[in-house]
C-alpha cells in the first residue's frame, strides 16, 4: 500500500465507518491492501467485497463497476 495511504489513515478516524476498498492495478490487486486498512481502522467496517481492476481493461470496465456498485448497494439499479 502506498506511503501516503497509511498517512490518510492516520490522519483521519474511520470509527464507525464503512470502508469499501476499490482500486485500479499493473497486476498485484489488493496485495494485502485490504487486511492492512482493517488494521489500521479496527474500528471501522472494512468490506472485503471490493473491487480491484486491472490497468488492461480499466477502459472497457465501466459495466463492471455499475454492476459492482449495484451489487453493494451503492447504485439504485434503474
Amino acid at each position: 500500500m502506498p506511503q501516503m495511504m497509511y498517512s490518510f489513515f492516520d490522519e483521519y478516524d474511520f470509527s464507525g465507518k464503512t470502508i469499501i476498498p476499490f482500486n485500479s492495478h499493473g497486476g498485484s490487486g489488493f496485495s494485502g491492501s485490504v487486511q492492512k486498512i482493517a488494521g489500521l481502522e479496527p474500528d471501522a467496517d472494512v468490506r472485503t467485497d471490493g473491487l480491484s481492476i486491472s490497468r488492461t481493461v480499466m477502459a472497457t470496465s465501466e459495466e463492471n463497476i455499475v454492476n459492482w456498485l449495484e451489487k453493494i448497494g451503492m447504485k439504485k439499479v434503474s
